[in-house]
């Protein structure tokens, strides 16, 4: 009898794949979720980040394993096909991932259950078409705001007008970074409209802003500066790696449109700067783990 050996996949590898860096940006689209719902009690709220963690991870997996062939000739360097972990352990991961997602939501009755099958569908149409896709932006978009709206069916077994609302909002700004994004392999950027698009989650606080909501108005400067700073490195592109550097500033912004969400929902300031403070965790877990 042949004895064959099996090489485990490296611990590194399995966090690269996940690109769990920006895990904090779910654990605040969590958060917010909950707050515009009305609130939730703790173990409801960790169970539904353990949830929305399993898809996000799993998303991440399968989007590795649907552009190997594209990443052997754009991006050799990918986990699969460096050799690092095989294709098949990768897909296995990121399907199982999202069936725990799915079985996660469960507890939370037929309506959640609904809204995490519907995340996994559109996670995996994203995977699978998002390469030459013009409309991929607005999928990813449509990914991030259904983790909102299955954050509030969660918790109060509907879904309301403010977490439709929240849920545009974020889906802008998750779009306005997936353009940006597209256009990282080549580290160039080409027209810069669909960066307005960034713009909608601000729009939004204008009046709340303007009545001197102290959380709101805080959240909102943070949101906007990081936008601005983001939105300056695609349009000079000075430095040979400014788009990957401005796509992963938006990405740890996510949890910037959540503490604005959150203020907007009547949360309370120590919640806005919980929020807040997943966009210098992300930024530090990106200098370890690539974001993108």
């Amino acid at each position: 009898m042949t004895a064959v050996a099996v090489t485990l996949p490296r611990l590194s590898t399995l966090l690269r794949l996940g690109r769990i860096s920006n895990l904090p940006t779910v654990w605040t689209n969590v958060i917010a979720g909950v707050v515009i719902a009305g609130g939730a009690p703790a173990v409801d709220i960790v169970l539904l980040a353990l949830a929305m963690t399993a898809f996000y991870v799993g998303g991440m997996y399968l989007n590795d394993y649907f552009d190997r062939a594209i990443d052997a000739r754009e991006r050799p360097g990918r986990p699969i096909h460096a050799g690092e972990i095989r294709a098949v352990t990768v897909s296995a991961i990121g399907f199982g991932l999202l069936i725990g997602g799915i079985v996660l939501m469960v507890v939370f009755g037929r309506t959640a259950l609904l809204s995490g099958a519907a995340l996994a569908a559109v996670i995996v149409l994203y995977d699978v078409w998002h390469k030459g896709n013009v409309f991929s932006p607005v999928v990813m978009g449509a990914c991030r705001a259904l983790v909102y709206i299955g954050a509030g069916v969660a918790v109060t077994g509907q879904l309301s007008t403010a977490t439709l609302i929240g849920a545009a909002a974020l889906a802008c700004h998750v779009a306005g970074l997936t353009y940006a994004a597209k256009q990282e392999g080549l580290n160039r950027i080409g027209n810069l409209w669909p960066l307005a698009l960034l713009a909608v989650p601000l729009l939004v606080a204008v009046p709340s802003a303007l009545s001197g909501q102290v959380a709101v108005i805080a959240a909102w400067l943070l949101l906007a500066v990081a936008d601005v700073v983001a939105v300056r490195l695609l349009a000079q592109r000075r430095a040979p790696n400014a788009v990957p550097m401005a796509v992963s500033g938006l990405i740890a912004a996510i949890c910037l449109v959540d503490a604005l969400a959150v203020g907007l929902a009547g949360g309370s300031l120590a919640l806005v700067a919980l929020c807040a403070v997943g966009y210098p965790l992300t930024r530090l877990f990106q200098m370890s783990i690539p974001g993108t």
